[in-house]
């Protein structure tokens, strides 16, 4: 008797009501676009539970893969019999004999009604059983070393005694698209994470500011989105060429006031770029209070030049938790890669951390900002990052870079 098949467990899912198939079915797609690579493996959707046959596929990858599908909340590996009572306990004993451990605990959970042993009846039989094939095993209901799961079902009965945990969150693609500022820094990549988690598709955009700011921070973006592509399978990377804007705020604003300036610009470009790509809303890796422009003060300013929401999923995180889960998602090396982006190379010496809206609009009104902006967001580059590799579509505008420029040529 071997574990031959994954039961997937949903978590928040189950709280969906009459949407509920909606989000599974959403949640069934993405398993099988995760499993793609696996030959032979397959997933079947239910009401309750998705159930993956490996068919022979090495079952810690094909689990090692499904930890990073959002909307999992954890992963059982199961043997599936009938749901004769003969087989399920011989299942169980052989089962049992492949673990360690002096104690065991029978958890069964009789989902079939007409079944004629309730489920604490299922458990003590079973156990019964157990306890009769001589293995040398007591029982411990409170603190065993084994618990051997038993989930009898319509069809079949599913047994299992080892449960993996998945990153939980909601189905990829079931709550809408967000444009991600990505710096390149260590903040926004946990941040992009955290949205995908939630079920939101990301669509990144940086701002780059040759010859200030080094090309390889676009090779450091693309390994860090090929590293994301295990939580989201295609990402667009879209380049807005920032430097004629970012040259004219140090030339008209006070230096205090430069980076909220740019921030605001940022803001608009990106709430252009959006509503171009359907995005619903703005996503930044910003945290209160971590430098001068994410202070409540400086983020009502910055905010004030739209009414697209702004999504800051890190802003009540501390550093160290986010540094942590920068490790444990594989981004922290990438972003530690020392090539600054726009926001650093410019910053300030004494950036202004409670900004008037009457100054920022007064450095505004000194040039066209207004043209800038329109022509930033009309010569945007892109480049998709899927399934770990990139490609370079025809840029609307004049590309950005030299690669990019060849690569649109191929």
């Amino acid at each position: 008797m071997t574990y031959d098949m994954i039961m997937i467990h949903f978590g928040e899912l189950s709280t969906k009501g009459n949407n509920r198939r909606l989000f599974v079915s959403q949640l069934l797609h993405n398993v099988r676009v995760a499993l793609k690579k696996f030959e032979g493996v397959y997933a079947l959707g239910a009401r309750d539970h998705i159930y993956v046959e490996l068919n022979g596929a090495d079952a810690d990858e094909v689990i090692k893969r499904l930890q990073q599908v959002s909307g999992i909340q954890r992963l059982s590996l199961v043997a599936k019999v009938s749901k004769d009572f003969e087989e399920i306990a011989a299942a169980v004993i052989e089962l049992i004999k492949q673990e360690s451990g002096h104690t065991f605990k029978i958890k069964a959970h009789r989902v079939d009604k007409t079944y004629p042993l309730d489920s604490m009846q299922l458990s003590a039989k079973l156990g019964g059983e157990v306890l009769k094939s001589k293995l040398g095993l007591e029982v411990d209901v409170h603190n065993p070393d084994i618990v051997m799961n038993v989930n009898l079902r319509e069809e079949y009965t599913y047994i299992w005694c080892h449960d993996y945990l998945g990153i939980g969150g909601y189905p990829l693609g079931m709550n809408g698209k967000v444009t991600m500022l990505l710096s390149g820094g260590i903040d926004s990549p946990v941040a992009a994470y955290a949205l995908i988690r939630r079920g939101i598709k990301v669509e990144c955009l940086h701002f780059a500011s040759p010859p200030y700011t080094q090309m390889a921070v676009i090779d450091k973006l693309k390994d860090i989105l090929k590293v994301l592509n295990d939580y989201q399978e295609d990402i667009k990377l879209q380049i807005v060429p920032f430097t004629k804007l970012q040259e004219n705020i140090y030339k008209y604003v006070d230096e205090p006031y430069c980076i909220t300036i740019m921030r605001r610009m940022m803001m608009r470009i990106a709430v252009g770029v959006a509503k171009k790509n359907k995005s619903l809303a703005i996503a930044t890796g910003e945290s209160i209070g971590q430098v001068a422009s994410q202070t409540l003060e400086s983020m009502d300013v910055i905010n004030d030049v739209t009414n697209m929401p702004i999504i800051r999923p890190l802003s009540v995180s501390d550093k160290v938790g986010i540094i942590n889960k920068a490790v444990e998602i594989g981004t922290y090396d990438i972003s530690i890669r020392p090539y600054e982006d726009c926001c650093t190379i410019f910053k300030p010496k004494k950036p202004k951390t409670k900004p008037s809206l009457k100054e920022c609009e007064f450095f505004e009104s000194k040039w066209d900002w207004q043209s800038q902006v329109a022509e930033c967001i009309d010569n945007v580059s892109t480049i998709y990052i899927a399934d770990g590799e990139e490609s370079y579509p025809k840029a609307k505008g004049e590309p950005l870079t030299e690669e990019i420029a060849s690569k649109e040529a191929e």
